[in-house]
């Protein structure tokens, strides 16, 4: 499933501070999590595909199986490390911004980009039909191209 050396790229330090994020969250320590908690969070906050993460995986030497790549975002997002971002019914996206905001989607590019929770006013919501709460409002703002003026 891993090259031999896919995770001695890692700095000690490095290593041990994913080592205690992902215990932090209840997950146990397995070479490709590990790896792929690399990939994910070592530039800071982004928005990544399945499909995206797997060809960097394997672009960095670890062997790794679509369904595995998938099963660690959701174990991922269900420790609550990452966010899905489902921006249709045939594309989502994994968040490493947990902390509360929104998107913009360009639709030519396929891309996220972050909004601040208070950039967005949501001045009126629907009341919860009964035994509900709300969780969260999250709001995907659809950007495509404007032509350019004459």
């Amino acid at each position: 499933m891993t090259s031999p050396d896919s995770c001695a790229q890692l700095n000690k330090q490095t290593r041990q501070r994913l080592v205690a994020k992902l215990a932090a969250a209840g997950l146990r320590i397995t070479a490709p999590r590990l790896h792929l908690a690399h990939l994910l969070f070592r530039h800071g906050n982004r928005h990544v595909t399945a499909e995206a993460l797997r060809d960097e995986a394997q672009a960095s030497g670890l062997k790794v199986s679509q369904a595995t790549v998938y099963n660690t975002l959701n174990q991922f997002q269900a420790a609550g490390l990452l966010r899905q971002v489902q921006v249709d019914q045939a594309r989502s996206y994994f968040d490493t911004n947990i902390d509360a905001h929104h998107h913009f989607y360009v639709e030519d590019e396929a891309r996220l980009i972050d909004i601040a929770a208070d950039a967005v006013d949501v001045a009126r919501l629907p009341e919860s039909p009964a035994g509900y709460d709300v969780d969260r409002v999250e709001v995907i703002i659809r950007l495509d191209k404007s032509e350019p003026s004459k």
